[in-house]
């Protein structure tokens, strides 16, 4: 593997500790350093890659200091492993009611929203007691896919939020019906929708992120997702920081301890 670009990163970074108080705060337009958030859903891990952008933004009065913000997700891991994801949430085998079994999850970018493409295969029964011996009897039994469309958005408080809505669905028999107006839609719908937002939500949690200055004087106003090339999904949140001149002067001195710490473990 090349060392180049850890070695482009680190010459970055001392150029950027290198330069004086004031060129930060004159030129301040930068990257957090990237970190892998770990994410447990229900036994399956992933990481999610995050990120923030700050960047100096124009303010009418002198003694605040306005800079425009960017949290960024990176969900490649997330769509690697959307399938047994899904399966630990929704995978299920009960012989006198339902069986459901994931049999592939798909989830790609279509700015501003994702699309998640589901195949599954979907069974219900009925037990009935036949000369004192319990009998499990098929009543619907098929394949489906199921196409979910997923928009983020912020709500108040600067809350993310994911709205999904059914798009097409291809399935056998009357196992259609039940996905367009029976509980089993809601199911396969909820359940897609949770488990994106729980990894969107890690990912750009500003804490996780953001210098502690930052994260106190920052409000988010819009959500998109985005292609980052090669269909690998990223969600980016947009908003924005409001800061004192001297609570700014504290940013600057958070950022160049951050930078510090992200050299020593690097």
């Amino acid at each position: 593997m090349s060392l180049r670009a850890p070695l482009r990163s680190a010459l970055a970074l001392l150029f950027v500790l290198s330069l004086p108080s004031c060129a930060i705060a004159q030129e301040l337009g930068l990257k957090t350093p990237s970190i892998k958030i770990p994410l447990d859903i229900k036994g399956q891990f992933i990481t999610v890659t995050a990120w923030a952008n700050l960047a100096r933004a124009p303010s009418e009065d002198p003694h605040h200091k306005n800079l425009a913000l960017e949290l960024n997700g990176d969900l490649t891991d997330l769509q690697r492993n959307l399938t047994p994801l899904l399966r630990a949430k929704l995978d299920k085998d009960d012989h006198c009611n339902e069986t459901i079994n994931i049999q592939n999850a798909t989830l790609a970018p279509a700015p501003p929203s994702a699309i998640a493409v589901v195949r599954l295969h979907y069974e219900r029964h009925a037990c009935i007691k036949l000369m004192g011996k319990q009998e499990s009897k098929r009543l619907v039994a098929g394949n489906a896919q199921v196409q979910i469309k997923l928009t983020p958005q912020i709500t108040g408080q600067s809350q993310l939020q994911l709205v999904p809505e059914i798009g097409d669905i291809q399935a056998d028999g009357s196992l259609g019906e039940l996905l367009r107006a029976g509980p089993l839609g809601n199911i396969v719908r909820e359940k897609v929708r949770s488990t994106i937002l729980n990894a969107m939500q890690k990912g750009t949690n500003m804490h996780a992120t953001l210098p502690p200055i930052a994260q106190e004087f920052a409000s988010l106003q819009n959500a998109a997702f985005h292609d980052a090339g090669e269909s690998r999904l990223l969600v980016i949140l947009d908003g924005e920081v409001h800061l004192t001149a001297e609570q700014f002067k504290t940013l600057r001195d958070q950022i160049r301890d951050q930078l510090k710490e992200h050299l020593a473990q690097h």
